[in-house]
């Protein structure tokens, strides 16, 4: 009997390992070559998997090594750890004082969970043509720096793309590093990054980044870099050139913008046409320049102020920890599916704290965090949806987290404590404050949906007791309801007691 692919499962299975030093990685890359992969966030790569475009034989989870975490200023710029999250970028104080165009990157980037989950250093050794993080990164100079069995090296970040999906990371190499030079923090350069896609949520139809430096009414220093409109971010030196050492003005502004709308090379795609990507590179070019140059002249300076939020975003990082219940560890037998009863691959324990309770399974290195809550517990409020991340039915906290379960490999979550929306009740029955909301404002319609988007409005109140409807709207720009009933559900969340 042919098994069919089923996106809500890895029909595929691996061996997975997780090394606790740089070197081990090194040499489990150098051991596997081609055949492995190394798993950060996942959110690209197990997609990637379940699509059956890549088989790998062996992921190299970081997940316990140390160090690839952190951000950190040193002497020559600030150091970003390649497992750095996507959303602790965005927050960072130093980025967003310094560094406006990566933080707005990091902002504009996918969908909230998508922003716990994804890394740095992910979605740049994705090599995606449309990458966010590597416009902003390219104009602000940056270096990455790799360890490999001949040791370390740094490259620009202009200078690692080789094609769509393509980087010039040699065997066993692995990116640990990101530095940002500090002359990008000087108080007369100023930077912006702008995306327009098809939803808010989405992948760049196109993306710009600039930088400028300024002494008085003339520009001494520029950058521009695009994503999506060539086969890898590109910097439109023609333009840079007009615009350095010229006083800033409208039409040398406009000048510049049609230059590097011709400096691109862009395709007609399921997202856009060639055409309108020309257009809007005009548009987003000009609209740059002109906020770089008012930010290199002091104006909003201190914080980024978000574009698509409407207003100042300072939701601190608190986590979420819930106590366990003082009981020894459940064991669960695993529920036998047809997929794994011919593993070549032994299973392995896990130990997890969900919603209070402490737990050790047996799993097999491909079973999918969604499939053990749901299967192996009985825990069905998390909802199967798309199964590729796009959809956030599956939404639970991990660790205090909201991140999406069809995305997680259950091994790869071992020691972590996870809250599904069963444990919102409190033990007594009584219903949390936000369900009770949502019930008053009648803000489920088929339900669905709305497990996940609990889960990631309790994270966003936890961060943020009182957020403002965009801070709402941002925060849960990515849970859908085919419903609609958007409206209802931010009157929902704003109105939870």
């Amino acid at each position: 009997m042919n098994e069919m692919t089923n996106s809500h499962l890895l029909v595929q299975e691996f061996e997975y390992e997780e090394p606790s030093t740089i070197a081990e990685v090194v040499a489990l890359l150098t051991q596997y070559g081609d055949k492995a992969r190394v798993l950060a966030g996942g959110t690209d790569l197990l997609v990637q998997m379940k699509i059956e475009r890549v088989r790998p034989q062996m992921l190299v989870s970081l997940g316990k090594v140390p160090g690839l975490s952190k951000i950190e200023a040193q002497e020559d710029g600030l150091h970003i750890g390649a497992r750095t999250s996507i959303r602790a970028i965005r927050f960072a104080p130093e980025v967003r004082l310094n560094y406006h165009a990566l933080a707005e990157a990091c902002a504009s980037f996918s969908t909230t969970q998508i922003q716990f989950m994804g890394t740095i250093g992910g979605n740049l050794c994705n090599a995606s043509p449309a990458s966010d993080c590597a416009p902003a990164l390219i104009v602000l100079g940056a270096q990455l720096g790799l360890a490999g069995p001949n040791g370390e090296r740094r490259v620009p970040v202009e200078d690692f793309f080789s094609g769509p999906g393509k980087t010039v990371l040699q065997k066993g190499e692995l990116l640990v590093s990101i530095i940002v030079p500090p002359r990008f923090a000087h108080p007369w350069t100023g930077s912006a990054f702008l995306k327009t896609s098809r939803v808010v949520a989405d992948i760049a139809k196109a993306n710009a980044a600039v930088m400028l430096e300024r002494d008085g009414e003339r520009i001494t220093g520029c950058r521009l870099a695009f994503g999506s409109v060539a086969p890898t971010p590109l910097r439109a030196r023609r333009a840079e050139a007009l615009l350095t050492s010229q006083v800033f003005h409208h039409d040398l502004v406009m000048q510049a913008a049609q230059i590097a709308s011709e400096e691109i090379s862009p395709i007609d795609d399921v997202r856009s046409t060639a055409w309108y990507r020309r257009e809007i590179v005009k548009v987003m070019t000009h609209d740059g320049l002109y906020r770089a140059w008012e930010r290199a002249g002091g104006q909003e300076s201190g914080r980024v102020r978000e574009r698509e939020s409407g207003g100042w975003l300072d939701a601190s990082a608190s986590a979420i920890h819930s106590g366990g219940n003082g009981h020894e560890p459940r064991e669960i037998e695993p529920v036998a599916r047809s997929i794994h009863l011919d593993s070549r691959f032994p299973r392995r324990e896990i130990a997890l704290t969900i919603n209070g309770t402490k737990y050790r399974l047996s799993v097999a290195t491909n079973d999918l965090l969604l499939n053990v809550i749901r299967e192996n517990l009985e825990l069905t409020g998390a909802k199967y949806g798309c199964g590729i991340g796009e959809c956030c039915s599956c939404t639970v906290q991990m660790n205090g987290k909201p991140v999406l379960s069809c995305l997680v490999l259950a091994i790869s979550a071992d020691g972590s404590e996870i809250v599904t929306v069963e444990g919102l009740q409190k033990p007594t029955g009584e219903l949390d404050p936000l369900q009770e909301s949502f019930i008053e404002y009648a803000a489920a319609q088929c339900g669905y949906c709305t497990p996940g988007i609990l889960m990631t409005a309790k994270s966003l109140l936890n961060e943020n007791p009182s957020p403002t409807e965009d801070e709402v709207r941002d925060y849960l720009k990515g849970n859908l309801c085919r419903c609609t009933g958007y409206a209802s559900i931010v009157r929902a969340v704003m109105a939870r007691p």
